[in-house]
Protein backbone atom coordinates (compact mmCIF):
# COMPACT_ATOMS: atom_id res chain seq x y z
CA UNK A 1 0.00 0.00 0.00
CA UNK A 2 1.47 3.36 -1.00
CA UNK A 3 1.35 6.62 0.91
CA UNK A 4 -1.40 7.95 -1.36
CA UNK A 5 -4.44 8.73 0.74
CA UNK A 6 -2.49 8.02 3.93
CA UNK A 7 -3.26 11.43 5.41
CA UNK A 8 0.42 12.36 5.72
CA UNK A 9 1.90 15.57 4.32
CA UNK A 10 4.76 18.03 4.78
CA UNK A 11 7.68 16.99 6.98
CA UNK A 12 6.23 13.59 7.88
CA UNK A 13 5.56 12.65 4.26
CA UNK A 14 9.08 13.70 3.31
CA UNK A 15 10.65 11.46 5.98
CA UNK A 16 8.42 8.49 5.12
CA UNK A 17 9.15 8.85 1.43
CA UNK A 18 12.90 9.17 2.06
CA UNK A 19 12.84 5.97 4.10
CA UNK A 20 10.91 4.19 1.36
CA UNK A 21 8.17 2.98 3.70
CA UNK A 22 4.51 2.35 3.01
CA UNK A 23 1.41 1.95 5.11
CA UNK A 24 1.54 -1.47 6.76
CA UNK A 25 5.34 -1.57 7.03
CA UNK A 26 7.01 -1.99 10.40
CA UNK A 27 9.15 1.06 11.08
CA UNK A 28 11.52 2.34 13.75
CA UNK A 29 11.37 5.98 14.80
CA UNK A 30 14.24 7.60 16.65
CA UNK A 31 13.02 10.75 18.34
CA UNK A 32 14.38 12.78 21.31
CA UNK A 33 16.82 9.99 22.29
CA UNK A 34 13.96 7.48 22.34
CA UNK A 35 13.15 4.68 19.96
CA UNK A 36 9.70 3.47 18.93
CA UNK A 37 8.76 0.55 16.71
CA UNK A 38 5.42 -0.37 15.21
CA UNK A 39 3.26 -0.74 12.10
CA UNK A 40 2.79 2.48 10.13
CA UNK A 41 -0.90 3.43 10.19
CA UNK A 42 -2.87 5.88 8.06
CA UNK A 43 -3.65 9.17 9.81
CA UNK A 44 -6.90 11.07 10.04
CA UNK A 45 -6.75 14.14 7.81
CA UNK A 46 -9.38 16.18 9.61
CA UNK A 47 -8.46 18.07 12.76
CA UNK A 48 -5.09 16.37 13.16
CA UNK A 49 -1.59 17.68 13.71
CA UNK A 50 0.21 17.45 10.32
CA UNK A 51 3.55 16.80 12.02
CA UNK A 52 2.62 13.62 13.84
CA UNK A 53 2.92 10.00 12.74
CA UNK A 54 0.78 7.08 13.87
CA UNK A 55 2.06 3.55 14.53
CA UNK A 56 0.43 0.48 16.00
CA UNK A 57 2.59 -0.84 18.82
CA UNK A 58 3.06 -4.53 19.65
CA UNK A 59 0.54 -4.06 22.47
CA UNK A 60 -2.18 -3.36 19.91
CA UNK A 61 -2.52 0.31 20.81
CA UNK A 62 -2.13 3.10 18.27
CA UNK A 63 0.53 5.63 19.25
CA UNK A 64 1.04 9.13 17.87
CA UNK A 65 4.50 10.77 17.74
CA UNK A 66 5.19 14.35 16.68
CA UNK A 67 8.25 14.43 14.44
CA UNK A 68 10.83 17.18 14.14
CA UNK A 69 13.54 17.77 11.58
CA UNK A 70 15.87 15.73 13.84
CA UNK A 71 13.63 12.66 13.97
CA UNK A 72 14.72 9.60 11.99
CA UNK A 73 12.46 7.03 10.34
CA UNK A 74 13.79 3.62 9.24
CA UNK A 75 12.16 0.63 7.57
CA UNK A 76 12.34 -2.41 9.86
CA UNK A 77 10.17 -4.90 8.03
CA UNK A 78 8.22 -4.71 4.83
CA UNK A 79 4.52 -5.30 5.32
CA UNK A 80 2.87 -8.03 3.30
CA UNK A 81 -0.45 -7.53 1.57
CA UNK A 82 -1.81 -10.77 2.95
CA UNK A 83 -5.07 -11.89 1.48
CA UNK A 84 -8.03 -12.14 3.77
CA UNK A 85 -8.13 -15.78 4.90
CA UNK A 86 -11.02 -17.77 3.54
CA UNK A 87 -13.85 -18.33 5.97
CA UNK A 88 -13.95 -21.76 7.50
CA UNK A 89 -17.02 -23.85 7.03
CA UNK A 90 -19.42 -24.07 9.94
CA UNK A 91 -18.74 -27.38 11.75
CA UNK A 92 -21.30 -30.10 11.46
CA UNK A 93 -24.09 -29.77 13.98
CA UNK A 94 -23.49 -31.42 17.30
CA UNK A 95 -26.36 -33.49 18.60
CA UNK A 96 -27.74 -32.05 21.83
CA UNK A 97 -26.35 -28.55 21.24
CA UNK A 98 -28.89 -25.71 21.10
CA UNK A 99 -29.40 -23.85 17.83
CA UNK A 100 -28.26 -20.22 18.18
CA UNK A 101 -28.56 -17.49 15.54
CA UNK A 102 -26.00 -14.68 15.50
CA UNK A 103 -27.03 -11.53 13.64
CA UNK A 104 -24.25 -9.02 13.05
CA UNK A 105 -24.89 -5.29 12.83
CA UNK A 106 -21.29 -4.10 13.16
CA UNK A 107 -19.45 -2.34 15.97
CA UNK A 108 -16.30 -3.22 17.86
CA UNK A 109 -17.31 -6.82 18.59
CA UNK A 110 -17.63 -7.39 14.84
CA UNK A 111 -14.25 -5.81 14.06
CA UNK A 112 -11.30 -7.49 12.39
CA UNK A 113 -7.69 -6.44 11.94
CA UNK A 114 -6.68 -5.27 8.48
CA UNK A 115 -3.85 -7.58 7.44
CA UNK A 116 -1.98 -4.86 5.56
CA UNK A 117 -2.20 -1.91 7.93
CA UNK A 118 -3.07 -3.30 11.34
CA UNK A 119 -6.13 -1.02 11.35
CA UNK A 120 -9.36 -2.23 12.90
CA UNK A 121 -12.39 -2.17 10.61
CA UNK A 122 -15.95 -3.51 10.82
CA UNK A 123 -16.17 -7.19 9.85
CA UNK A 124 -17.42 -7.71 6.34
CA UNK A 125 -19.62 -10.66 7.26
CA UNK A 126 -21.02 -12.28 10.36
CA UNK A 127 -19.07 -15.35 9.29
CA UNK A 128 -15.93 -13.38 10.16
CA UNK A 129 -17.26 -13.12 13.68
CA UNK A 130 -17.65 -16.89 13.90
CA UNK A 131 -14.17 -17.48 12.48
CA UNK A 132 -12.70 -15.13 15.07
CA UNK A 133 -14.20 -17.14 17.94
CA UNK A 134 -14.10 -20.82 16.91
CA UNK A 135 -14.87 -21.88 20.51
CA UNK A 136 -18.51 -21.14 19.75
CA UNK A 137 -18.83 -24.63 18.27
CA UNK A 138 -18.38 -26.08 21.76
CA UNK A 139 -21.47 -24.25 23.04
CA UNK A 140 -24.05 -24.26 20.27
CA UNK A 141 -24.85 -25.04 16.67
CA UNK A 142 -24.31 -21.55 15.35
CA UNK A 143 -25.66 -19.91 12.24
CA UNK A 144 -24.41 -16.42 11.46
CA UNK A 145 -25.88 -13.73 9.22
CA UNK A 146 -25.00 -10.12 8.50
CA UNK A 147 -27.78 -7.53 8.68
CA UNK A 148 -25.63 -4.42 8.34
CA UNK A 149 -22.09 -3.32 9.03
CA UNK A 150 -22.30 0.06 10.72
CA UNK A 151 -20.99 1.65 13.87
CA UNK A 152 -23.66 2.03 16.51
CA UNK A 153 -23.63 5.82 16.43
CA UNK A 154 -25.07 5.54 12.93
CA UNK A 155 -27.98 3.28 13.93
CA UNK A 156 -31.42 4.78 13.22
CA UNK A 157 -34.93 3.76 14.34
CA UNK A 158 -35.47 2.25 10.89
CA UNK A 159 -32.57 -0.10 11.69
CA UNK A 160 -34.37 -1.24 14.85
CA UNK A 161 -37.24 -2.27 12.61
CA UNK A 162 -34.90 -4.21 10.35
CA UNK A 163 -33.25 -5.98 13.29
CA UNK A 164 -36.58 -6.85 14.92
CA UNK A 165 -37.90 -8.39 11.71
CA UNK A 166 -34.71 -10.40 11.25
CA UNK A 167 -34.98 -11.73 14.82
CA UNK A 168 -38.60 -12.69 14.19
CA UNK A 169 -37.53 -14.64 11.10
CA UNK A 170 -34.94 -16.60 13.08
CA UNK A 171 -37.48 -17.41 15.78
CA UNK A 172 -40.02 -18.63 13.22
CA UNK A 173 -37.34 -20.92 11.80
CA UNK A 174 -37.00 -22.60 15.19
CA UNK A 175 -33.84 -21.19 16.75
CA UNK A 176 -33.33 -21.69 20.49
CA UNK A 177 -32.03 -18.17 20.95
CA UNK A 178 -30.84 -15.11 19.05
CA UNK A 179 -27.73 -12.98 19.57
CA UNK A 180 -27.33 -9.53 18.02
CA UNK A 181 -23.74 -8.31 17.76
CA UNK A 182 -23.87 -4.53 18.09
CA UNK A 183 -21.64 -1.55 18.84
CA UNK A 184 -21.77 -0.38 22.44
CA UNK A 185 -22.44 3.35 22.05
CA UNK A 186 -26.15 2.94 21.34
CA UNK A 187 -26.52 -0.63 22.56
CA UNK A 188 -28.91 0.45 25.33
CA UNK A 189 -31.18 2.19 22.83
CA UNK A 190 -31.39 -0.88 20.60
CA UNK A 191 -31.96 -3.25 23.51
CA UNK A 192 -34.89 -1.08 24.64
CA UNK A 193 -36.26 -0.88 21.10
CA UNK A 194 -36.21 -4.65 20.63
CA UNK A 195 -37.82 -5.12 24.05
CA UNK A 196 -40.89 -3.25 22.80
CA UNK A 197 -40.83 -4.56 19.23
CA UNK A 198 -40.47 -8.25 20.18
CA UNK A 199 -43.26 -9.06 22.62
CA UNK A 200 -44.42 -12.41 23.95
CA UNK A 201 -41.05 -13.93 23.12
CA UNK A 202 -40.78 -17.75 23.17
CA UNK A 203 -36.96 -17.77 23.42
CA UNK A 204 -34.32 -15.32 24.69
CA UNK A 205 -32.87 -12.54 22.56
CA UNK A 206 -29.49 -11.18 23.65
CA UNK A 207 -27.52 -8.16 22.51
CA UNK A 208 -23.77 -8.33 22.96
CA UNK A 209 -20.96 -5.89 22.29
CA UNK A 210 -17.31 -5.29 22.99
CA UNK A 211 -15.59 -2.32 24.57
CA UNK A 212 -12.21 -3.23 23.08
CA UNK A 213 -11.51 -4.57 19.62
CA UNK A 214 -10.16 -8.02 18.91
CA UNK A 215 -6.65 -6.77 18.04
CA UNK A 216 -6.08 -5.64 21.63
CA UNK A 217 -4.79 -8.04 24.29
CA UNK A 218 -7.47 -6.74 26.68
CA UNK A 219 -10.33 -7.36 24.25
CA UNK A 220 -13.60 -8.51 25.80
CA UNK A 221 -15.10 -9.56 22.47
CA UNK A 222 -14.48 -13.32 22.64
CA UNK A 223 -15.55 -13.80 26.26
CA UNK A 224 -18.71 -11.73 25.85
CA UNK A 225 -19.71 -13.64 22.73
CA UNK A 226 -18.89 -17.11 24.06
CA UNK A 227 -20.77 -16.63 27.33
CA UNK A 228 -23.68 -14.94 25.55
CA UNK A 229 -23.90 -17.94 23.20
CA UNK A 230 -23.85 -20.44 26.06
CA UNK A 231 -26.39 -18.33 27.96
CA UNK A 232 -28.90 -17.78 25.17
CA UNK A 233 -28.90 -21.47 24.30
CA UNK A 234 -29.65 -22.72 27.81
CA UNK A 235 -31.20 -20.03 30.03
CA UNK A 236 -34.80 -20.46 31.19
CA UNK A 237 -35.85 -16.96 30.22
CA UNK A 238 -37.50 -15.32 27.23
CA UNK A 239 -36.98 -11.61 27.01
CA UNK A 240 -34.56 -9.13 25.45
CA UNK A 241 -31.34 -8.87 27.47
CA UNK A 242 -27.91 -7.29 27.12
CA UNK A 243 -24.83 -9.36 28.02
CA UNK A 244 -21.54 -7.64 28.85
CA UNK A 245 -18.60 -7.93 31.25
CA UNK A 246 -19.59 -7.76 34.93
CA UNK A 247 -16.19 -6.53 36.12
CA UNK A 248 -12.86 -5.46 34.68
CA UNK A 249 -11.38 -8.97 34.91
CA UNK A 250 -12.42 -11.91 32.75
CA UNK A 251 -14.42 -13.80 35.38
CA UNK A 252 -18.10 -13.28 34.54
CA UNK A 253 -20.69 -11.32 32.60
CA UNK A 254 -24.09 -9.93 33.54
CA UNK A 255 -27.35 -10.25 31.62
CA UNK A 256 -29.21 -6.96 32.02
CA UNK A 257 -32.87 -6.30 31.19
CA UNK A 258 -33.03 -4.58 27.82
CA UNK A 259 -35.02 -1.60 29.11
CA UNK A 260 -33.07 -1.01 32.35
CA UNK A 261 -29.44 -0.84 31.27
CA UNK A 262 -27.11 2.05 30.49
CA UNK A 263 -23.57 2.42 29.26
CA UNK A 264 -22.02 4.16 32.26
CA UNK A 265 -18.36 4.37 31.28
CA UNK A 266 -16.63 5.24 28.03
CA UNK A 267 -14.01 2.47 28.02
CA UNK A 268 -14.21 0.08 30.99
CA UNK A 269 -15.15 -3.47 30.10
CA UNK A 270 -17.84 -3.44 32.80
CA UNK A 271 -19.33 -0.23 31.41
CA UNK A 272 -22.92 -1.45 31.37
CA UNK A 273 -24.96 -1.20 34.55
CA UNK A 274 -28.55 -2.03 35.43
CA UNK A 275 -30.18 1.16 36.74
CA UNK A 276 -32.65 1.11 39.65
CA UNK A 277 -32.60 -2.69 39.61
CA UNK A 278 -30.34 -5.73 39.62
CA UNK A 279 -29.06 -7.63 36.58
CA UNK A 280 -31.22 -10.62 35.76
CA UNK A 281 -28.43 -13.19 35.50
CA UNK A 282 -24.75 -13.61 36.25
CA UNK A 283 -22.92 -15.94 33.86
CA UNK A 284 -19.48 -17.48 34.11
CA UNK A 285 -17.78 -20.36 32.33
CA UNK A 286 -19.53 -22.99 34.46
CA UNK A 287 -22.84 -21.59 35.70
CA UNK A 288 -25.82 -19.30 35.13
CA UNK A 289 -27.07 -17.66 38.32
CA UNK A 290 -30.46 -15.99 38.43
CA UNK A 291 -30.35 -12.69 40.32
CA UNK A 292 -33.73 -11.24 39.36
CA UNK A 293 -36.80 -13.04 37.97
CA UNK A 294 -37.16 -12.76 34.17
CA UNK A 295 -40.39 -11.42 32.70
CA UNK A 296 -41.09 -14.70 30.88
CA UNK A 297 -39.70 -18.22 30.96
CA UNK A 298 -38.65 -20.03 27.80
CA UNK A 299 -41.65 -21.55 26.01
CA UNK A 300 -41.21 -22.61 22.36
CA UNK A 301 -44.99 -22.88 21.99
CA UNK A 302 -45.50 -19.18 22.74
CA UNK A 303 -46.26 -17.05 19.68
CA UNK A 304 -44.14 -13.95 19.12
CA UNK A 305 -45.95 -10.63 18.70
CA UNK A 306 -43.94 -8.47 16.33
CA UNK A 307 -44.51 -4.71 16.47
CA UNK A 308 -41.40 -3.30 14.80
CA UNK A 309 -42.39 0.22 13.77
CA UNK A 310 -40.85 3.38 15.29
CA UNK A 311 -41.61 7.06 14.79
CA UNK A 312 -38.45 8.96 13.86
CA UNK A 313 -39.71 12.47 14.72
CA UNK A 314 -39.05 12.12 18.47
CA UNK A 315 -36.37 14.12 20.28
CA UNK A 316 -34.54 14.20 23.61
CA UNK A 317 -33.98 17.65 25.09
CA UNK A 318 -31.71 18.07 28.10
CA UNK A 319 -32.35 21.07 30.33
CA UNK A 320 -29.56 23.11 31.87
CA UNK A 321 -29.11 26.53 33.51
CA UNK A 322 -29.99 29.16 30.93
CA UNK A 323 -31.78 26.68 28.66
CA UNK A 324 -33.73 28.55 25.99
CA UNK A 325 -37.27 27.88 24.87
CA UNK A 326 -36.34 28.25 21.20
CA UNK A 327 -35.23 24.60 21.06
CA UNK A 328 -38.72 23.38 21.91
CA UNK A 329 -40.24 25.92 19.50
CA UNK A 330 -37.96 24.62 16.75
CA UNK A 331 -39.19 21.04 17.29
CA UNK A 332 -42.79 22.22 17.15
CA UNK A 333 -42.14 24.13 13.93
CA UNK A 334 -40.58 21.02 12.38
CA UNK A 335 -43.60 18.90 13.26
CA UNK A 336 -42.03 16.56 15.76
CA UNK A 337 -44.53 14.19 17.34
CA UNK A 338 -42.78 13.48 20.63
CA UNK A 339 -40.33 15.21 22.97
CA UNK A 340 -38.62 13.71 26.02
CA UNK A 341 -37.37 16.41 28.36
CA UNK A 342 -34.54 15.22 30.59
CA UNK A 343 -35.17 17.53 33.51
CA UNK A 344 -33.43 18.10 36.81
CA UNK A 345 -34.07 16.32 40.09
CA UNK A 346 -37.59 14.93 40.46
CA UNK A 347 -38.58 16.17 37.01
CA UNK A 348 -38.17 19.93 36.84
CA UNK A 349 -37.53 22.40 34.03
CA UNK A 350 -37.00 26.18 33.97
CA UNK A 351 -40.22 28.15 34.40
CA UNK A 352 -39.35 30.02 31.23
CA UNK A 353 -40.14 26.85 29.25
CA UNK A 354 -43.76 26.61 30.32
CA UNK A 355 -45.15 28.66 27.44
CA UNK A 356 -43.23 26.53 24.92
CA UNK A 357 -44.35 23.33 26.61
CA UNK A 358 -47.97 24.51 26.40
CA UNK A 359 -47.44 25.39 22.73
CA UNK A 360 -46.04 21.92 22.03
CA UNK A 361 -48.91 20.15 23.81
CA UNK A 362 -51.47 22.30 22.00
CA UNK A 363 -49.82 21.27 18.72
CA UNK A 364 -50.53 17.63 19.55
CA UNK A 365 -46.99 16.73 20.57
CA UNK A 366 -46.57 14.21 23.41
CA UNK A 367 -44.14 15.74 25.91
CA UNK A 368 -42.59 13.44 28.53
CA UNK A 369 -40.35 14.09 31.53
CA UNK A 370 -37.41 12.03 32.79
CA UNK A 371 -34.58 12.97 35.16
CA UNK A 372 -30.92 13.70 34.56
CA UNK A 373 -30.18 11.77 37.76
CA UNK A 374 -28.72 8.31 37.31
CA UNK A 375 -30.97 6.62 39.88
CA UNK A 376 -34.36 7.29 41.42
CA UNK A 377 -37.64 8.27 39.81
CA UNK A 378 -39.52 11.30 38.57
CA UNK A 379 -42.08 12.65 41.05
CA UNK A 380 -43.70 15.82 39.75
CA UNK A 381 -46.17 16.11 42.62
CA UNK A 382 -43.59 17.26 45.20
CA UNK A 383 -42.85 20.81 44.06
CA UNK A 384 -45.10 23.40 42.49
CA UNK A 385 -43.03 23.61 39.29
CA UNK A 386 -43.58 19.90 38.65
CA UNK A 387 -47.31 20.22 39.29
CA UNK A 388 -47.54 23.14 36.86
CA UNK A 389 -45.76 21.18 34.14
CA UNK A 390 -48.14 18.26 34.60
CA UNK A 391 -51.09 20.64 34.38
CA UNK A 392 -49.71 21.77 31.02
CA UNK A 393 -49.80 18.17 29.82
CA UNK A 394 -46.32 16.77 30.46
CA UNK A 395 -46.27 13.02 31.22
CA UNK A 396 -44.04 11.89 34.12
CA UNK A 397 -42.00 8.82 33.12
CA UNK A 398 -41.67 7.29 36.60
CA UNK A 399 -38.25 5.61 36.86
CA UNK A 400 -37.66 5.02 33.15
CA UNK A 401 -34.23 5.78 31.76
CA UNK A 402 -34.23 8.71 29.36
CA UNK A 403 -33.15 6.54 26.45
CA UNK A 404 -35.85 3.99 27.24
CA UNK A 405 -38.51 6.70 27.47
CA UNK A 406 -37.34 8.05 24.10
CA UNK A 407 -37.56 4.60 22.49
CA UNK A 408 -40.90 3.80 24.10
CA UNK A 409 -42.45 7.08 22.97
CA UNK A 410 -41.15 6.47 19.45
CA UNK A 411 -42.67 2.97 19.50
CA UNK A 412 -46.02 4.07 20.92
CA UNK A 413 -46.43 6.87 18.39
CA UNK A 414 -45.81 4.42 15.53
CA UNK A 415 -48.12 1.70 16.84
CA UNK A 416 -50.96 3.51 18.60
CA UNK A 417 -53.51 6.04 17.41
CA UNK A 418 -54.54 9.00 19.54
CA UNK A 419 -52.41 11.30 21.67
CA UNK A 420 -54.37 10.54 24.85
CA UNK A 421 -53.86 6.79 24.40
CA UNK A 422 -50.13 7.32 23.90
CA UNK A 423 -49.90 9.43 27.06
CA UNK A 424 -51.70 6.79 29.11
CA UNK A 425 -49.56 3.98 27.68
CA UNK A 426 -46.34 5.92 28.34
CA UNK A 427 -46.91 5.59 32.11
CA UNK A 428 -47.91 1.93 31.91
CA UNK A 429 -45.24 -0.79 32.22
CA UNK A 430 -44.97 -3.11 29.22
CA UNK A 431 -41.63 -4.92 29.36
CA UNK A 432 -40.11 -4.14 32.74
CA UNK A 433 -39.20 -0.55 31.85
CA UNK A 434 -41.10 0.83 34.85
CA UNK A 435 -41.01 -0.37 38.44
CA UNK A 436 -43.85 0.94 40.56
CA UNK A 437 -41.60 0.95 43.61
CA UNK A 438 -38.08 2.39 43.72
CA UNK A 439 -35.39 0.58 45.64
CA UNK A 440 -31.70 1.25 46.07
CA UNK A 441 -30.31 -1.59 43.98
CA UNK A 442 -26.68 -2.11 44.87
CA UNK A 443 -25.10 -5.16 43.30
CA UNK A 444 -21.50 -6.11 43.68
CA UNK A 445 -19.08 -5.92 40.80
CA UNK A 446 -16.72 -8.52 42.24
CA UNK A 447 -17.21 -12.24 41.84
CA UNK A 448 -16.36 -13.06 45.46
CA UNK A 449 -19.24 -11.01 46.90
CA UNK A 450 -22.04 -12.54 44.83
Amino acid sequence: MSLDGSGYSGLVLEKLSAAGVKIGDTITIKHDDKEYSGILMPRAQIGSDPDHIVVKLATGYNFGIRLTSQSKVQLTKRGTASKRPASKEIPEQTKGHPAVSILSTGGTIASKVDYRTGAVNPALTAQDLYDTVPELKDHANVTAKVLMSVFSEDIRPSDWTKIARAVATEIKQGTDGVIIAHGTDTLGFTSAALSFALQHLPVPVVLVGSQRSSDRPSSDAAMNLILATDFVGHVDAAEVMLVMHGETDDSFVYAHRGTRVRKSHTSRRDAFQSINTYPIFKIDSSSITEMNPPLLRRDPNRTLRLKPKFEEKVAIVKTYPGFGHDILDHLVDHQYRGIVIEGTGLGHAPKSLQASVAHAVDAGIVVAMTSQCISGRVDMDVYRTGVELQELGIVACEDMLTETAFVKLSWLLANMKGTDKVKTALSRPYVGEIEMRSEMAEYSTTAEEI
